[in-house]
């Protein structure tokens, strides 16, 4: 797994701005690397100015097979991958333990990709950083954001959040719907549904906190798997976003 990581991050790296800000959030998408790894490498490249900056990751991503109301902690104080452990943050875990909407659930995170396919490209752009994991149930743009503020920080917080766009459409309906969404999400509309983006949840409390805090999104990556390794008859939409505070001149 550590040469396909570096294979996506290199070739990603080619179209990287090494000028350009690092980023304070990211949208990657959540297939299999054969599929979406190289477009959710274009956001994480990004990072590479930010390695020994970037200490928080917090991530979030939609559940798809257990239903929660809120946003699921999953109760564990660490993350294993092929690439090594990654530590739960306990301190940005006690901070936001109180919230409402936060719960714990192991069940919620057992089976859930989402989060777990971005922890290698993490470990591969940065060097030692602690986890938030949550995965993101039945919440209000409200909720994700009200979390997202208890966490945001400063420089060495990264928001990343999971999300792959329409599902199953045909090939050129799904270009055109996913053009419609992205437009959405730079403009910064945080009314996205779950047919648009299947982690539309957590991408409007996003949106909502990226209007509070005047991030500038930007759009890195747009396919779908029938431009990667599927058929054209029945594709997923794949996007890769990156919102940096204040302008994307040079730092």
């Amino acid at each position: 797994m550590a040469h396909d990581v570096a294979a996506l991050l290199a070739a990603a790296r080619m179209h990287a701005d090494a000028s350009a800000r690092v980023p304070k959030a990211l949208i990657v998408p959540h297939a299999g690397y054969v599929y979406s790894g190289a477009t959710a490498a274009r956001a994480y490249a990004c990072l590479t100015p930010g390695r020994q900056t970037i200490r928080r990751v917090v991530l979030l991503g939609p559940v798809h097979r257990v239903p929660v109301r809120g946003l699921a902690l999953p109760g564990v104080e660490a993350f294993a991958t092929p690439l090594g452990a990654i530590e739960v943050d306990p301190v940005a875990v006690a901070a936001i333990s109180g919230l409402r909407q936060v719960l714990v659930s192991p069940a919620a995170h057992a089976l859930e990709h989402s989060l777990e396919v971005q922890l290698p490209l993490l470990q591969a752009v940065l060097d030692d950083f602690k986890l938030v994991p949550l995965a993101v149930g039945d919440a209000t743009p409200a909720e994700v954001a009200e979390v997202l503020e208890a966490l945001w920080g400063g420089a060495e917080t990264l928001i990343v959040i999971s999300s792959d766009l329409s599902h199953f459409l045909p090939y050129h309906a799904a270009q055109a719907a996913d053009g419609a969404t992205v437009q959405r999400i730079l403009d910064l509309n945080s009314s996205l549904t779950q047919q648009q983006a299947c982690g539309a949840t957590p991408v409007n409390g996003l949106l909502l906190a990226a209007r509070r805090h005047r991030l500038q999104p930007q759009l890195l990556e747009l396919c779908n798997s029938g431009d990667t390794a599927g058929d054209r008859a029945r594709v997923v939409g794949y996007a890769a976003l990156a919102f940096r505070e204040g302008s994307n001149d040079v730092q």
